[in-house]
């Protein structure tokens, strides 16, 4: 089982956040990244974009699937990583840092009380 940072919320849909000021970082888990294989793709929303609390805001297309990206919280997109446009590979290499895929300014704080702490996820994973 891959390690995972323990500060990181995580919607049960693979994907991470993480708190930058007053915004919140969205990436998917190691877990993730390792069923979809090597990353080829990532496909991200504009800036501006508003999205939806488990509803798709992009994909990302791999050697073997290509999978839809949940937002994790509604929001406004506030930032992409326009790295991954070019090396979307980051996403394999640093899931957790280089590899983040957009910034969401939350809508809604309520729904990260949704979300599940790494112990619940991981736990989730065992089930699967």
């Amino acid at each position: 089982m891959a390690d995972y940072p323990s500060d990181l919320p995580i919607h049960q849909g693979h994907e991470w956040l993480r708190a930058e000021g007053d915004r919140w970082r969205v990436g998917i888990t190691r877990f993730a990244v390792e069923q979809l294989g090597d990353i080829t793709l990532v496909e991200l929303p504009r800036p501006g974009t508003e999205v939806n609390a488990r509803q798709a805001f992009g994909s990302v297309e791999s050697v073997k699937s290509v999978s839809d990206l949940y937002a994790p919280v509604s929001g406004k997109v506030t930032a992409v990583n326009d790295a991954l446009k070019d090396s979307p590979e980051l996403v394999n290499n640093e899931p957790y840092a280089g590899g983040w895929m957009i910034e969401i300014e939350p809508g809604n704080r309520a729904e990260l009380d949704e979300l599940l702490a790494v112990d619940a996820y991981t736990q989730t994973l065992a089930g699967e």
